[in-house]
Formats: C-alpha cells, sequence, structure tokens
C-alpha cells in the first residue's frame, strides 16, 4: 500500500513503514506532521485518484531530522569577453518517517516492530 502526496510544490510516493527526504519543513525535530494533500491512494483492494486530492486521506509521520542535501555547483561563462562566474548551492532538507496512511476510514500504519527503511 502507497500514497502520493505533495509537498513544496513536489510529489513524492510514500509508504507506511519507511522515510522520505523533502523539502525543509518548519516543524522540529521529533514533532509529529500530517499531510493532507494526498494525491492518490493505492491499496491491495483498490486505487482512489482525487481530483485534485483524495477527500478524508491524510499522510502521518513524524520528523526524524534536519539535514542539507548535496552541494549543487554551476558556472556562468561568455565566451570571448573574460566572464565567468562559478556558484555553489546546498538544499534545506527534512527526512520524515512515514507512520500511517489514512483513507475511507481505513488506516493503515506500520507494526511497532518494524524497523522504517528508505523510500
Amino acid at each position: 500500500m502507497y500514497a502520493l502526496i505533495e509537498s513544496g510544490g513536489q510529489q513524492h510516493k510514500v509508504e507506511p513503514g519507511r522515510y522520505v527526504t523533502l523539502g525543509r519543513l518548519a516543524v522540529a525535530e521529533g514533532e509529529s506532521v500530517v499531510f493532507d494533500r494526498v494525491l492518490l491512494v493505492r491499496t491491495d483492494a483498490d486505487t482512489t485518484v482525487g481530483t485534485p486530492v483524495v477527500e478524508g486521506a491524510e499522510v502521518r509521520g513524524t520528523v526524524r531530522r534536519h539535514l542539507r542535501g548535496p552541494k549543487v555547483n554551476g558556472i556562468k561563462y561568455k565566451a570571448k569577453k573574460g566572464y565567468s562566474k562559478r556558484w555553489g548551492a546546498r538544499a534545506d532538507l527534512t527526512q520524515v518517517d512515514i507512520v500511517a496512511v489514512v483513507t475511507g476510514g481505513q488506516t493503515f500504519e506500520v507494526a511497532a516492530a518494524t524497523t522504517v527503511e528508505e523510500a
């Protein structure tokens, strides 16, 4: 079972018991977060596609940690003009453990003994 959520203008596939790396969220480490922009929910029985979101569906998670992504280097260059400029950037990211997906009155949770894996 999985769901597609929207966070920070991007779409992410999430499953209970895994974690996902998103753009920085304004939530402290260890606190819970709820994503209500659920675009699709796929269960063993059926698939529900939202228009644009699935009504009554939400994804619950816990913030694992905040981190910074890898450095991305760039360069601007103009031939025969003696102009070049280098720059670099690192994205601020948040890792969220996905705890449960709620849809249609059903809650799909991760078992307590299961460890959280990378999505």
